[in-house]
């Protein structure tokens, strides 16, 4: 009877031990089909932030190292289209260190990500208004022929006024100033007037001189004291007296030093042309 008891007791504690690895595994099992059912439901799940997928893998591209360079990669090697991954993800990720490494390294180097060679942004053709290139020199306008002034001397004209203003005129335009002193009643005088009414001695005057004419064959003090400022070797003058003067009112060649030319065009000319600046 007790044998028959202990053995139902045992056989009851048998039967109320803990579920079978059947049981324990259906709720698993159950727990697996539903998060299998949301994944496919709601796709996969994405990357995390500021990571780069490899394109046709899904897998986090590996991290690049802190100066720039792609793992594994060369910093020295251009990136070139063959060594470029194809897929919509690699020219963030793999194309952006290779270039960076290019354009640093190589001064005319091609920026494959920009699409433009360095070369371009800096050339120029050195014609266009900034580019620095020499001017043409303005041309200097050609001075207004000089007056000439008609034969015979004015004994009222003031010889001092018209001296200063023809040495304004020529620091201006760079012409000599010629002194005629002379007299209405002196023949060399008069024949050296018909000369400068010649159209060729006249053009010569106009061109190259400011011509200045002074009386000095009458009683006028101020005129024969221009005429010993600019002729102070004295003594007996020969009329006329022609004495070149340049623009700061140096003489020249003074005549009662050095001898009248010949009183003729060709005499005249050739003296003209001889002191012209």
């Amino acid at each position: 009877m007790s044998s028959r008891t202990l053995r139902s007791v045992r056989s009851g504690r048998r039967t109320t031990s803990s579920p079978s690895p059947l049981a324990r595994r259906l709720p698993l099992v159950a727990a697996a089909v539903v998060v299998a059912g949301l994944a496919t439901a709601c796709g996969p799940s994405p990357a995390p932030a500021g990571s780069a997928v490899q394109a046709g893998t899904g897998t986090p591209a590996p991290e690049r190292p802190a100066d720039g360079t792609a793992p594994g990669a060369s910093p020295e090697v251009s990136a070139t289209p063959s060594a470029l991954p194809s897929g919509p993800a690699s020219g963030s990720a793999s194309a952006s260190a290779p270039a960076s490494a290019s354009a640093a390294g190589s001064p005319q180097g091609t920026a494959r990500s920009g699409g433009a060679t360095g070369s371009g942004a800096v050339s120029g053709s050195g014609s266009g208004p900034g580019s620095g290139g020499t001017k043409p020199a303005p041309a200097t306008p050609t001075p207004a022929p000089a007056r000439v002034p008609g034969p015979g001397y004015d004994g009222s004209a003031d010889a001092r006024a018209l001296l200063d203003a023809a040495l304004r005129a020529a620091k201006s335009d760079g012409r000599m100033v010629l002194l005629d002193f002379g007299a209405n009643w002196c023949g060399n005088c008069k024949a050296a007037d018909k000369v400068f009414a010649q159209p060729a001695t006249t053009a010569l005057l106009a061109d190259d001189y400011h011509l200045v004419k002074v009386d000095i064959g009458g009683d006028n003090s101020a005129n024969s004291a221009l005429l010993r400022e600019y002729s102070p070797s004295g003594g007996t003058y020969t009329m006329p007296v022609l004495v070149v003067v340049t623009p700061s009112g140096t003489t020249r060649v003074d005549t009662h030093a050095t001898g009248n030319p010949p009183l003729t065009a060709d005499g005249i000319n050739t003296f003209l042309r001889k002191w012209a600046p």
